[in-house]
């Protein structure tokens, strides 16, 4: 069968495909195919032949470039929103570049919690477009269905389906006979059941654009084609001049949506953005009998275990693999030598070879496959980041420069993603929180070598399970390694990856069993964490948190900077404090420490994923204010070692002069002292919640201060901790996460911050009115600590459902096990009557509700709490 299907499989490439100049790496599209209710066709291949189609304007309050689904969307967006002036230039034809040749999926689901809420407002935006702006889109609704076929992949939908209950589209587990029933084309041996999703399926992805383009005229936008975008120059004001073959428009923003010419773009301004062009393939049968007599559409599938989707495509079908790591074909000489001149509507030349696996079992799966033509096989460029995930938002050190570019699901992120853009230029902030699609959350460690590596890494592992607390270690680690990585991993280190850093997660000691042993319940970590936990309670730990992103502020206007920027009051000379950042609607942008070194320096540490994204709103605040300030990124320069636990003065007494008493060396009090050694900027603060200090220094003499640290604890019995045992340790203290308890979907006073946000400050911090009139008003929902005592070796993480008398409540934010409490712990949202210590509610953890608690907080004290009630 193999055989014969590969033969067959060839001679429908050989009869569609065109002649082609050997000597390119590309070849001219298909004469036309089709992909929804339009055929389309290939275009001359110059990439701005022909005449301008309108006299291109001087100026603009924003220029788009690219003319794809999810440029179109942002014109359309922001033009719809009142935006005067949008000017969107494509330098061929609307849909050049991937869009016109997707295969047009369109799904509510989504791993990610966040990402769930771009595909919906993209969905129910494709149910009404056609009616908005008269052109159709061929959007089919048969839903999408994926296929569940071992006992992990039960696990993994159940998994999902604890955390699709609070969100909006509606998502259900189904059994076989209900698989059979919407999908009568499948052979059901060995389906276990599937997800579904009803009410998406897929759309033409030449129409949508074109589409986007008549709702952009409409409300005002302007398209200029062809135009291409031969450079980009900040002007002093922070606008932009456009330079095209055309003439110069000067813009107060521009947004670089260019699909695989964005690194090309990114170029002109001096950025080397990690992208890279990827050759996907599909192929599309002609009519199929059994397909011609079904009722009604089935729903999309995803068959995970043979990695492709598969579709109806009029009266045959669309079936598009995901070929192995190994096997698929990365269009790396772009990266090195640019997209080819001309290049525009045309296709690569398709590789049977590496599809043969996939279609085997599709044809197994799928039956009506076996006797099926091909009409055509489709090869074309789409552009993956190393995460498949797009770059969306305001760049980090480039005023007014935003990017729109990098994702590898374009069609569906499109409608979000032009929403979501144009609610933040206009308002001034992002309307809820999308941190891991943020525009600046790659660094200089993010090279051409990593960025190939890991989106082909990320290709061949796209319908892989989703394990939480998976490590992929491909292109890792990068050259952010602190100074004692080698020494942590032969001590039985087991690292995470955090912004390109390697941080230890928890340590495999003789007896452990080393690696990550995937699983969604407890795992081979969970007594190592424990043994962790029980050496920092009871007698201290180092860890190391160089990955912690760190930045020196220093300048004339330094205090009133930041005391407009931060909402809580700036400490004195020599003390830290916890602050946040908060955005005009009072959400919050960002918690960080701020130690201040000097009357006018400032030391402010922030997560190590949210380097830049912090970064940036702090640049963006100094230029917008006209502050004489100076803001110095020293991450990669200073490390940071801490040492935490009762007998942590003990330890440290051993190797440093500084006084260490509690009178002398208070709780949050920062000085410069030498330990073991070493010259080092001390904080006494730990998150942990126990006596402990952060040591920051130079980078080289990481070593060295490791060395004498554990030297000064080994008769003490101390050694390292990780991440893991750190964070239930704070759980139990009652602190906050950024990006869990706290981000750009809820306020300060929701987040339980009311102590740190100081709205009788004399300043007028960022967000203060807002926050101010919540406070007048009450408080709808608030986070509260859940205690779950009976679950069945699961804990929550975060973002599963809560449920009361069978209806939803709220969510969780994170959770752990608590090996003080010796059961599950969890934060959470609910709505304000259901808040009241004592109120009974149930969590969702792998297709069982678990009753839980709402319990005062913290269920630890803090170790200086303790201390004062001790004296």
């Amino acid at each position: 069968m193999a055989s014969m299907l590969h033969r067959r499989i060839t001679q429908a490439f050989l009869r569609s495909r065109q002649a082609c100049d050997p000597g390119r790496a590309w070849l001219p599209s298909l004469a036309s195919f089709s992909t929804g209710n339009n055929a389309h066709y290939a275009s001359n291949g110059q990439a701005t032949s022909g005449k301008l189609n309108k006299r291109l304007k001087e100026s603009a309050e924003v220029v788009v470039i690219g003319g794809g689904c999810v440029g179109t969307s942002i014109a359309y967006h922001l033009a719809k929103a009142g935006m005067k002036d949008v000017v969107l230039l494509e330098k061929s034809e609307l849909t050049a570049g991937s869009t016109w040749h997707a295969a047009g999926l369109t799904t509510y689901f989504h791993p990610g919690i966040n990402l769930r809420n771009i595909h919906y407002y993209s969905v129910k935006l494709f149910e009404q477009l056609e009616a908005e702006t008269g052109q159709q889109v061929g959007f089919h609704q048969p839903g999408s269905l994926r296929l569940i076929t071992t006992p992990d992949r039960m696990d993994e939908a159940r998994y999902q389906m604890a955390r699709a209950g609070w969100n909006k589209a509606v998502q259900e587990l189904i059994g076989p006979e209900k698989v059979a029933e919407i999908h009568p084309l499948l052979n059901m041996d060995g389906i276990l059941g599937g997800l579904y999703n009803p009410g998406c399926g897929h759309i033409d992805p030449y129409s949508l654009t074109q589409a986007y383009a008549i709702g952009a005229r409409k409300y005002g936008a302007e398209i200029y084609m062809p135009v291409s975008t031969q450079g980009l120059k900040q002007r002093s004001d922070g606008g932009w001049d456009v330079e095209t073959e055309h003439g110069t428009l000067q813009a107060k923003h521009v947004v670089n949506a260019a699909g695989f010419w964005a690194t090309d773009v990114g170029r002109m301004v001096g950025l080397e953005l990690p992208m890279i062009a990827i050759q996907h393939q599909y192929l599309i049968t002609s009519a199929i009998p059994e397909v011609q007599a079904l009722k009604q559409e089935p729903p999309v599938i995803r068959d995970l275990e043979n990695s492709y989707y598969l579709r109806q495509e009029r009266s045959g079908l669309l079936m598009g693999p995901y070929e192995k790591s190994h096997k698929m074909k990365l269009q790396d000489n772009w990266i090195k030598d640019g997209v080819p001149p001309g290049f525009g509507k045309e296709l690569f030349e398709s590789d049977v070879d590496r599809l043969m696996e996939h279609v085997e079992g599709a044809m197994q799966r799928v039956p009506v496959l076996q006797n099926a033509d091909i009409q055509s096989v489709v090869c074309g460029p789409i552009t993956y980041s190393p995460d498949v995930l797009g770059m969306i938002g305001p760049y980090q050190g480039l005023r007014n420069f935003w990017l729109a570019c990098g994702s590898g699901y374009g069609i569906i992120h499109s409608g979000g993603i032009g929403k979501y853009l144009s609610d933040w230029m206009i308002d001034g902030e992002p309307p809820y929180d999308l941190v891991e699609i943020d525009a600046n959350r790659y660094g200089n460690w993010t090279t051409r070598e990593y960025t190939s590596i890991k989106a082909r890494e990320s290709y061949g592992m796209n319908n892989a399970i989703g394990w939480p607390r998976e490590e992929r270690w491909a292109g890792r680690p990068t050259k952010r390694i602190s100074g004692i990585y080698d020494k942590l991993k032969s001590r039985g280190a087991e690292f995470g990856f955090h912004s390109g850093w390697e941080q230890p997660h928890w340590f495999a000691l003789d007896g452990d069993e080393a690696g990550y042993q995937h699983s969604f319940r407890r795992s081979n970590w969970f007594k190592p964490v424990g043994r962790e936990y029980e050496m920092v309670m009871n007698r201290a730990g180092i860890i190391d948190i160089t990955p912690f992103a760190k930045f020196e502020v220093t300048g004339k206007d330094v205090y009133r900077y930041l005391d407009n920027l931060l909402a809580n009051k700036l400490p004195a000379v020599g003390r830290c404090t916890l602050c946040h950042m908060l955005s005009p609607k009072g959400r919050v942008y960002a918690e960080v420490t701020v130690s201040r070194l000097a009357d006018d320096k400032f030391l402010i540490i922030t997560g190590s994923g949210v380097e830049f994204h912090d970064l940036r709103w702090m640049e963006d605040f100094a230029w917008k204010g006209n502050y004489d300030v100076t803001l110095n990124n020293i991450t990669e320069s200073i490390a940071c070692l801490s040492l935490a636990g009762p007998l942590s003065r003990d330890v440290l007494s051993s190797i440093t002069d500084a006084n260490l008493a509690n009178d002398a060396f208070a709780f949050m009090d920062v000085k410069d002292i030498s330990v073991g050694g070493v010259p080092v900027t001390a904080v006494r603060i730990s998150y942990t919640g126990e006596l402990g200090w952060e040591f920051y220094h130079k980078a080289e003499d990481t070593a060295k201060l490791y060395d004498a640290l554990l030297e000064a604890g080994k008769p003490l019995g101390v050694g390292d901790f990780g991440t893991y045992a750190l964070n239930a340790m704070r759980i139990e203290k009652g602190f906050r996460m950024w990006g869990q308890e706290m981000l750009m979907d809820n306020g300060p006073l929701e987040a339980g911050l009311g102590p740190f946000i100081k709205l009788k400050k004399e300043a007028d911090f960022v967000g203060k009115a807002a926050v101010q009139k919540v406070k007048d008003e009450g408080l709808q929902r608030k986070l509260v600590l859940l205690t779950v005592p009976e679950t069945d070796n699961v804990d929550p993480e975060g973002n599963e459902t809560i449920w009361m008398n069978g209806k939803v409540v709220g969510n969780t934010t994170s959770g752990c096990f608590s090996y003080h409490l010796g059961q599950s712990i969890c934060y959470a949202y609910l709505p304000m009557e259901l808040t009241t210590a004592g109120t009974e509610v149930e969590v969702e953890l792998l297709g069982r509700r678990y009753l839980s608690t709402v319990t005062q907080e913290p269920v630890l004290l803090t170790e200086t709490v303790r201390s004062k009630q001790k004296s």
